[in-house]
């Protein structure tokens, strides 16, 4: 069982910065793939970067590569997520979620632990 808490959201104006953390309990952090997903109101949920359990691989959604960045610390057991250049479209509830030796997948119904999220509003 993996418990994750995401932190970090808030509001920022357009062409700013956040970064997200996402904490996960339990002693075996390293051995899951993490991803970052987002809702918008009104929207369906969608994928917005992952990285394999290994960590040797990213991937991100067309539309935040360049301007955002996953990584983690197996040691602080800590996924997180920076956010660059954010734009108003980038406003959303934003999901951290964890799959066992995944590889990534851009997919939610492929992670089983997902954590609570996290607002990002941004203002322009």
């Amino acid at each position: 069982q993996v418990q994750l808490v995401e932190s970090g959201g808030g509001l920022v104006l357009a062409g700013g910065s956040l970064r997200l953390s996402c904490a996960a309990s339990g002693h075996t952090f390293s051995t899951y793939a993490m991803g970052w997903f987002r809702q918008a109101p009104g929207k369906e949920r969608e994928f917005v970067a992952a990285m394999t359990w290994s960590g040797g691989m990213t991937y991100y959604a067309g539309s935040v590569k360049g301007r955002f960045t996953i990584s983690r610390d197996n040691a602080k057991n800590t996924v997180y997520l920076q956010m660059n250049s954010l734009k108003s479209e980038d406003t959303a509830v934003y999901y951290c979620a964890a799959q066992k030796y995944g590889l990534g997948s851009p997919v939610g119904d492929e992670y089983s632990y997902w954590g609570q999220g996290t607002q990002v509003t941004v203002s322009s």
